[in-house]
């Protein structure tokens, strides 16, 4: 998966976003996927459907933000 939306990050700088406190509160704020833009966002930013097709890093990341260890 990269690019699930033209505006949305693609999936090989979501690490990068997702060490950047600044860009998830904004993703948090106007409500909108890091990656596609949907609504409905976790506290990582991410769109449940996103959120399914994350494996490897990007899942453990996602994961200990949601879980309140890297906040």
């Amino acid at each position: 998966m990269t690019r699930i939306n033209s505006e949305g990050i693609p999936q090989e700088h979501l690490r990068f976003a997702l060490k950047n406190s600044r860009i998830i509160a904004d993703a948090r704020r106007i409500d909108a996927c890091l990656m596609c833009r949907r609504p409905r966002v976790n506290v990582a930013g991410i769109c449940e459907y996103c959120y399914s097709q994350l494996d490897g890093e990007e899942l453990v990341m996602v994961t200990r933000i949601m879980s309140g260890v890297d906040a």
